[in-house]
């Protein structure tokens, strides 16, 4: 059986078809869902993983875009994030998978799918090959298309003190005039993380820039939220 049609009847068995529309509703999917809850595909996927093992880097990208490409229901997309990232395959992490992010981000379109592939996936590229994914994090971050831009502002949320302040807000300034809700939420979400480690920096950046009210609120909530 092939670890696509194994993915598909794992995800079918730990369904609860009585919680599907909700899912969908909350999430505005296209797409409809089967009911997976969280839990439930992570425990299913890591038995198919297993497996289901991909011997070489050209044979793991095809079978996460073919579930991804394929997909009749979310979870289905879930599990195509979740075999981008499986620790399995974390030696096959090189530029060669770029591309395979850039669809998922852009056909992807939603927070729950682009955010993991933005902070884990992207960051990740980031931080192994900056000479190569700095300059392309600048060009995505002037992208006509909105998820390249939030991810070009999440992708370093997990850096902490190795974040590249100048290429933050390099990203983030091309989207301070979007009213996007995503966009601007992105902004705050991605200073809020640096502030952890540089809250009085976020604080002028914050106070220098003529950042949105959403943006603002979310950069300084763990700041304002301090007794």
């Amino acid at each position: 059986m092939s670890l696509g049609k194994a993915v598909r009847l794992a995800l079918q068995e730990v369904a609860e078809p009585a919680k599907a529309e909700a899912m969908r509703a909350y999430m505005k999917s296209a797409l409809p869902f089967l009911g997976v809850q969280a839990v439930a595909r992570r425990a299913a996927l890591r038995r198919v993983f297993a497996g289901h093992r991909l011997e070489t880097a050209p044979e793991w990208r095809r079978a996460v875009l073919a579930l991804w490409r394929e997909a009749e229901y979310r979870e289905e997309r879930y599990a195509a994030v979740e075999l981008s990232g499986h620790h399995y395959y974390r030696e096959f992490q090189t530029l060669y998978t770029v591309p395979m992010y850039e669809e998922m981000i852009v056909t992807g379109a939603w927070w729950d799918l682009v955010d993991e592939l933005a902070t884990h996936r992207v960051g990740g590229l980031l931080a192994a090959f900056p000479d190569t994914m700095r300059p392309l994090m600048l060009e995505w971050a002037h992208d006509a298309d909105l998820w390249k831009r939030r991810t070009a502002i999440l992708c370093q949320n997990r850096f902490k003190a190795r974040t590249d302040t100048a290429l933050l807000y390099a990203c983030i300034e091309p989207s301070l005039s979007d009213n996007d809700f995503f966009a601007r939420k992105a902004i705050g979400w991605a200073l809020r993380e640096y502030a952890k480690t540089s809250p009085a920096e976020v604080v002028r950046y914050v106070n220098a820039k003529g950042i949105s009210g959403l943006s603002r609120r979310e950069a300084l909530k763990n700041l304002l939220a301090s007794p």
